[in-house]
């Protein structure tokens, strides 16, 4: 009986497990379009909870369930499909499009539109395009992908500022940047260093790129005057990367390689060529009758040349040494992502690193993030965006004229001195220009950032088509820079050492709350109702102190200092608060939309009376392809005409302005005095932006061909300028609103893809930029006369320009005596060799480019691909800085100092013609004329990536999802159209070339592995 028994329970046993089994079996599957092709990435969810795949390449996928549970299988542009599962293990499935999906979703600001009820212009650019460009700032990644935008970097030094242009110049005085917003909410941007004098580190540069999902571009008032003052000059959006709903996937991304200058840098004169100069000089100059005897005066008299001459005439090459060729670039990021019904995750954390293409400078960052959504029920909802990363900047003073510098010495350093002693330590050289090899590693000029953004936001779907929610952003900036100059050699040794240190805090605060009521009526007519109150904060807080006199140089805190030289604080603080409305109305399934806004804000920036300003717009479309009378016509897929109207402000001005600003110091006596040393003004206001924008958008031949072409029209007023008073006043100036300008233009974006298939696809695509600037009005002087604003090189005037070059015209050089000259009316016509006698003219463009192209090509042949991307920026000039020193045909620059090889091509006798007049020897005033002023226009191959997607089946035997592998090319080839330009053509927007570090071009080797 009890073996009876035992048997039975054994078999019992057996059923249960064998049962137990049957529960949960694996099931697969490919999942196909309309056409039968495979889709990879799809996502198939088990309905309820958190397990689930997604399609490899193939379209297959494999996933454990059991029978009865429900398959939810979602793509995006397709419709939605659930399969029950039951005794079949195999499952195929093919989905429909969803026409009403492909109606693609856009970020347009504090609201997301379809693509087709989008009145203004705005641009989305995508995580591929943005990480095809390797930089520490992702906003340089944006050149070429958005037409009007243009971008130049202030500097080649890893982490520095990007200066960014939208359509043009809207402001003389105040700023022209753009603004930036993550995830929907402003933050602060700019150059986070507290030093003028040292490289700038953009505060963007904090953000790792690899956790951006895309960026949007908002160009015309439509879409920017929901930001109100802020978005005069366009707005940055940008989205991070969130979780996605199924099974936790992780990816780790990777690339290193090399970087060196974009373009060769120009080569300094050998001392072998700048004693022939010299000699040239003493002999046009009639001190000796053959270069010969001048040569020999200058070994005899010149203890450097004599040393030169008895060690065997050896050239040093401070170019080379002072470089650093083949500089580092690499980057690593790791992420995961994944979710259940009602919560999402997306963490990542990376690491940067890159050096510049000189010596001394450097740019590290580590930076991490953390973005979770939770929904506490289908209605109530929680989400937290935080991103944190500290960054470290080694850097130089490039800024000034800081001839220990690696860029300055370069060319300042005489090639008589060399580099090294014999036993190959660095040499210490005497003088004014010490040698660099030392400061560099004896000095250290640091910054170092850290930043915290932290975006939280709460949304309640309360019913009826109400919702409300609320913002809560904080945006944290920690920023140091120290100095110290070394007690023992160089700059530092009449001090025993200085050091200086200075520490900025910055705090923003953006809260914001919001009402949504979206209705209709009978179908036909859609409603969607924003209203939404906004509040910032701004607080920042600078501590710094100076000191010298050190008892040894690893004791270089400003506590060890034996004399303080100086110490500052400041706090400063300003506020903004808003009030918006926002309003679309869309008709007859979007085919007719209007889009209004209103938002009334103040700002602290201006006095109580002047504090509110009122802004709006009014955009409207119309979708022609959703037209009866289109219906038949095959080849248009869409078709939509777009206008706006709209006024902005800005208010990106200094925080007192309008106050009259006293000063204090000490009198003869000793006695503490006070006297006003700004005249306010209660009356200033916001800067006004009135735009016009209109354009067409389409897509032919199943959208095989898409594109858009767009024309606006920008008109300035109330600008912010310095009016002449009567002396009386005893001041010389008052700042007005009272300046106008006008820019206006087109754009054209174009796209062919022309192939698509499953093996091979290829598109080409484009986009062009034209703006054009004018001054409108400027203030008038006491005697009723309209100002000029004018500067050695540039001058402001209406008809013109904002800063058009304004110098003498260098007529060249007289083939028969050898001088310069230039033309007396300063067009054309009559010469003179007396510079002062030449009249100053326009010269017919300013450093702004007037026009803008992006290119861009895409191949892919059974998992290889190849990507390429140039841009092109003209009409617009740039001026040598430096030609003062380096560029001089007097002997004394190249005797004191060195010059550029360029002047070889010089005048020698009567009938020569040269770029360069003859050498001389007496000394030549600084004049600054058109000789140095270049064309400016250039074509830059900006990216080339060439890789290989892995087969799908291969990566799931090794328990991945895909991988991908490449080698990236940036700037890897430049073309300049003025030939006379030695510098790179991608220089400041201030629009003159300086001595700072230079663009880079890299070769990179990187992987893409999903998992």
């Amino acid at each position: 009986m009890k073996k009876s028994l035992q048997g039975l329970l054994t078999l019992l046993l057996v059923l249960v497990v064998q049962i137990g089994f049957a529960q949960e079996k694996t099931v697969t599957g490919t999942v196909l379009d309309e056409d039968g092709l495979p889709l990879p990435g799809v996502n198939v969810i088990e309905q309820g909870t958190s397990n689930g795949t997604q399609t490899d390449f193939d379209g297959n996928y494999s996933i454990s369930v059991a029978p009865g549970d429900v398959l939810v299988f979602s793509y995006v542009g397709f419709q939605q499909q659930t399969i029950t599962v039951g005794s079949s293990n195999v499952y195929n499935v093919s989905l429909l499009v969803d026409a009403a999906a492909l109606d693609e979703v856009v970020v347009t600001g504090y609201v997301t539109q379809k693509k087709s009820d989008i009145t203004g212009s705005l641009v989305e650019v995508s995580e591929e395009k943005l990480t095809e460009y390797a930089a520490a700032s992702v906003d340089q990644a944006l050149q070429g992908n958005v037409a009007g935008l243009a971008v130049s970097a202030s500097s080649g030094t890893p982490g520095s500022v990007a200066n960014i242009r939208i359509r043009g110049i809207s402001s003389i005085t105040a700023g022209n940047e753009p603004l930036y917003v993550i995830d929907g909410v402003p933050v602060n941007n700019g150059n986070a260093s507290a030093s003028a004098a040292t490289s700038s580190i953009s505060a963007l540069a904090a953000i790792d790129q690899s956790t951006i999902e895309s960026i949007t571009v908002l160009k015309d008032a439509s879409a920017t005057a929901q930001y109100g003052a802020r978005g005069a000059n366009g707005v940055i959006l940008i989205t991070t990367k969130g979780g996605k709903y199924g099974t936790t996937r992780f990816n780790f991304t990777s690339q290193v390689g090399f970087q060196n200058d974009a373009i060769e840098q120009p080569t300094p004169l050998t001392n072998a060529q700048r004693i022939v100069l010299a000699s040239e000089a003493y002999v046009n100059d009639g001190f000796f009758a053959t270069e010969a005897e001048a040569e020999d005066f200058l070994v005899n008299n010149s203890a450097l040349f004599a040393q030169w001459d008895q060690a065997g005439r050896p050239e040093s090459n401070w170019q080379q040494v002072l470089r650093n060729p083949d500089a580092l670039f690499q980057q690593y990021s790791l992420s995961a992502s994944g979710g259940g019904e009602d919560n999402r995750f997306f963490a990542s954390i990376g690491y940067l690193e890159q050096e510049a293409t000189v010596i001394g400078s450097s740019f590290e960052r580590i930076s991490g993030s953390l973005n979770f959504s939770k929904d506490f029920s289908p209605s109530l909802k929680f989400s937290s965006n935080n991103t944190a990363s500290y960054s470290f900047q080694d850097a130089f003073l490039e800024l000034s004229a800081y001839f220990d510098s690696p860029r300055t010495a370069t060319y300042f350093m005489n090639p008589l001195r060399q580099p090294y002693n014999e036993d190959g330590t660095p040499a210490e050289i005497g003088g004014a220009l010490p040698n660099p090899l030392i400061s560099t590693r004896d000095n250290f000029n640091e910054n170092r950032f850290t930043r915290i953004i932290s975006g939280n936001s709460l949304d309640w779907e309360i019913g009826g088509g109400f919702s409300a929610g609320a913002k809560f952003n904080v945006d944290l900036q920690l920023y140091n820079y120290r100095t110290y100059t070394n007690r023992n050699y160089g700059y530092g040794v009449p001090t025993s050492g200085d050091a200086s240190q200075y520490d900025r805090t910055n705090a923003f605060y953006v809260f914001q709350n919001y009402l949504n009521y979206d209705f209709e009526i009978n179908a036909d007519h859609r409603f969607d109702v924003k209203v939404l109150q906004e509040y910032q904060a701004s607080r920042s807080y600078f501590l710094g102190g100076a000191g010298n006199n050190f008892a040894d140089d690893g004791l270089f805190y400003l506590a060890s200092a034996g004399t303080p030289t100086s110490v500052t604080s400041s706090f400063s603080d300003w506020y903004m608060g808003a009030y918006l409305g926002l309003l679309q109305y869309s008709a007859f399934d979007s085919r007719y939309v209007l889009n209004l806004s209103y938002r009334k804000e103040g700002n602290s920036r201006f006095a109580a009376d002047n504090r509110w300003g009122d802004f709006y717009s009014v955009g409207a479309a119309w979708n022609l392809h959703k037209e009866n009378f289109l219906a038949d016509a095959g080849a248009i897929d869409y078709l939509k005409l777009r206008g706006s109207y709209g006024v902005t402000g800005n208010a990106n001005i200094g925080l007192n302005n309008y106050q009259s600003l006293f000063t204090y110091g000490v009198d003869y006596n000793g006695e503490g005095a006070q006297a006003v040393s700004t005249f306010g003004n209660n009356d200033l206001s916001w800067e006004i932006n009135k735009t016009f924008d209109v354009g067409l958008e389409f897509g032919f031949f199943q959208n095989a061909l898409t594109g858009s072409i767009a024309y606006f029209n920008r008109d300035s007023e109330d600008l912010l300028l310095d009016v002449p008073l009567s002396q009386t006043t005893g001041f010389a100036t008052q700042t007005q609103n009272i300046g106008e300008l006008n820019n206006q233009g087109f754009e054209f974006q174009l796209t062919a893809n022309i192939i698509d298939t499953e093996d091979v696809g290829l598109s080409i695509g484009g986009n062009l930029a034209t703006v054009e600037n004018e001054v409108t009005k400027l203030p008038l002087d006491p005697n009723g006369i309209e100002r000029t604003i004018t500067t050695t090189i540039t001058r402001i005037e209406t008809g013109h320009p904002v800063r058009e070059y304004y110098m003498p015209t260098w007529a060249g050089v007289n083939p028969e005596t050898g001088n310069d000259e230039w033309y007396v009316n300063g067009v054309d016509g009559e010469t003179t060799t007396n510079f002062n006698d030449a009249e100053a003219v326009f010269q017919g463009g300013n450093s702004i480019p007037t026009i803008t192209a992006g290119m861009n090509l895409n191949f892919n042949f059974k998992g290889f691909f190849i990507n390429a991307q140039g841009y092109y920026a003209g009409g617009h000039k740039i001026y040598e800085g430096w030609h003062l020193y380096l560029h001089q045909t007097n002997g004394f620059p190249i005797l004191a100092y060195n010059g550029y090889q360029s002047l070889l091509d010089r005048w020698q006798e009567p009938g020569d013609v040269a770029r360069h007049s003859k050498f001389t020897s007496a000394g030549q005033p600084w004049q600054r004329h058109s000789k140095y002023l270049y064309d400016a226009d250039f074509l830059r191959l900006r990216t080339v990536t060439v890789g290989y997607d892995l087969p799908s089946t291969a990566m799931e035997q090794i328990g991945m999802t895909s991988a991908r592998i490449y080698v990236r090319g940036n700037n890897l080839a430049t073309w300049v159209k003025d030939d006379n330009l030695l510098y790179d053509p991608e220089q400041d927007l201030g629009g003159e070339t300086g001595l700072e570090t230079p663009p880079t071009k890299a070769v990179l080797v990187g992987v893409n592995l999903t998992f």
